[in-house]
């Protein structure tokens, strides 16, 4: 009869949890204390372990499921772990055995060379590194069916990550005899995508070495790795500061009561970072309220804390509503500049280029570059009127490490450039801008932001910036205040162009096009005076470009 393996105490008055990975599935033989599921709580991310040992009857939950405690997990038959034990048997070496090895204090296992797999094999398609530490996405589309016939680099998902929707090209070819995932599931670097009978020899990765390790006499010899690591799901040792009386549900999480874990969070406290005084790093009020002062008075990370959180009304109460979930790139960039704003002092300086004669020159110009592929823009001009800036202006290509108080020069130069899409603001990074001329810098431009509206950017396109460009002209506005993308420390905003009437040295007033441009700057690495002269440089050498060339 099957053994039903329940959601376990989670402490601290929680009664669900989010399922954000099950890890197991029918058939497979799991131990006590193998984990089962990762699930999320209002506290932390963690796993699951068994407490019970045997062969997986049954799954009963899915990725995605919110799961109450008390609720039924998986069903086991205890009766597999005699199967277990014999699929195991082999690993233990008996007296006899032993003493055959007492002449050799290690063998190596015999290792055979790399094998190819060939035709008709049965092969694993999984997600591959995404990037960045990016370790999950979510499936947006299925691009594939059980029986189509792929060809590498033939895409096989798309998917949307913290950066950019993009699509998963397959690195097998051959026919598709199994799909593992759905739209809306969510997949991390690793998982099963599809499988697919090969039509292509593909590399197996060669056999790990093991040792045979002598125990004393009165005990069996042990084959074991020589590289010994935790199976997963087993718990890890305790770390410095961890307490060892904490629910196995709950290793590993600050060791701190709940009334001071309120208190924490009301404070917008991580009670994560909070040093402990208590015995094994026990938390308690006082630690708390410390580390709020220490907050307050500068002397650790303080992003958005200190700050009340204000809870929102019932709008429903004074009309209809729709509720919509933020898309991932949406929440990113939330997160993103939430963290840009609470961080840096940032300061906006705003001035006008006169862009007549550019105008009149871009125009001209214009035909020529789209007989290569492109378009001429102001845009694609400024690509390298701000690279030749940050060469006179080493400190707007920088970044600023606050943990060790340094600053960090670079020597490239690759300027990001902000793409309104549906599902969001994209900046696709032009690499090298310095090595690039006009007419190559125009045609990136327009492909970058063409691959990032129709959701084709890669991840490797999104990376790496020194500088961002973000250009409302098209649309409309005079001046704005750009957020500063961090780790950068500066970005131009442009506004739209307008014929305004300028006093001229001869004492009259003539019709001048006239640009907008919004700089914003970091004041911890960027004075007042430093920006104006960088604003200064960008508007001379739009007026005057010959002023490059010189």
């Amino acid at each position: 009869m099957a053994t039903e393996f329940k959601l376990p105490e989670l402490g601290e008055n929680i009664e669900s949890a989010d399922i954000i990975n099950v890890l197991v599935k029918v058939g497979d033989m799991i131990e006590k204390e193998q984990s089962i599921i990762e699930i999320e709580t209002d506290k932390a991310t963690i796993e699951v372990p068994s407490n019970i040992s045997g062969k997986i009857a049954e799954v009963l939950v899915k990725q995605g499921d919110s799961v109450k405690v008390g609720q039924t997990i998986i069903k086991v038959d205890e009766g597999g772990k005699k199967e277990a034990k014999a699929e195991t048997k082999s690993e233990t070496v008996t007296k006899a055995e032993a003493k055959k090895l007492e002449k050799k204090s290690e063998t190596k296992k015999e290792v055979k060379e790399p094998v190819q797999s060939g035709p008709g094999e049965i092969v694993e398609f999984k997600v591959p590194d995404l990037g960045e530490n990016i370790e999950s996405a979510d499936v947006i589309n299925v691009l594939v069916k059980k029986g189509d016939i792929i060809a590498k680099d033939q895409g096989v998902i798309e998917i949307e990550t913290d950066k950019a929707t993009i699509e998963v090209p397959s690195s097998v070819e051959g026919k598709v005899i199994e799909v593992n995932v759905k739209t809306g599931d969510k997949v991390k670097v690793g998982d099963v995508l599809i499988k697919v009978e090969s039509t292509s020899v593909t590399p197996v990765t060669k056999k790990e070495e093991i040792k045979v390790k002598e125990e004393p006499a009165k005990k069996p010899a042990q084959v074991t790795s020589e590289k010994v690591e935790s199976p997963k799901g087993e718990l890890p040792e305790l770390k410095p500061g961890e307490r060892d009386d904490q629910p196995p549900i709950l290793q590993g999480s600050a060791p701190a009561a709940p009334s001071v874990r309120r208190i924490a969070r009301e404070l917008g406290v991580n009670i994560n970072k909070v040093p402990g005084s208590g015995e094994g790093g026990r938390i308690s009020m006082d630690d708390v309220k410390a580390y709020v002062k220490k907050i307050m008075q500068g002397g650790v990370e303080s992003v958005g804390l200190g700050i009340k959180k204000e809870t929102l009304p019932d709008f429903s109460k004074f009309g209809s509503v729709d509720i919509a979930e933020m898309t991932k790139i949406r929440k990113t960039t939330a997160d993103h500049l939430s963290y840009a704003w609470a961080t840096i002092p940032q300061v906006t300086q705003f001035d006008k280029a006169d862009i007549t004669q550019l105008e009149k020159t871009r125009k001209e110009l214009s035909p020529e570059v789209e007989k290569e592929g492109g378009k001429l823009t102001v845009t694609s001009i400024l690509l390298k009127i701000i690279y030749a800036a940050l060469k006179e202006f080493p400190q707007f290509n920088s970044s600023i490490n606050m943990d060790t108080k340094q600053i960090i020069y670079k020597k490239y130069f690759n300027i990001g450039v902000a793409v309104d899409t549906e599902r969001g603001l994209i900046v696709p990074v032009i690499k090298n801008v310095d090595k690039k001329k006009l007419v190559q810098l125009s045609i990136e431009l327009g492909e970058l932001a063409k691959k990032a509206r129709e959701r084709k950017i890669s991840l490797e396109e999104l990376q790496g910036g020194c500088f961002t460009i973000t250009n409302l002209g098209g649309i409309g506005g005079t001046y704005f205040s750009p957020i500063i993308n961090s780790p950068e420390v500066a970005i131009l905003g442009v506004s739209r162009g307008n014929y305004e009437p300028v006093y001229n040295n001869h004492g009259v007033f003539e019709p001048r096009m006239m640009l907008p441009l919004s700089l914003s700057y970091d004041h911890r690495i960027i004075d007042g005076a430093d920006a104006i002269r960088f604003l200064r440089f960008v508007i001379e050498a739009l007026e005057n470009p010959i002023k490059l060339l010189i």
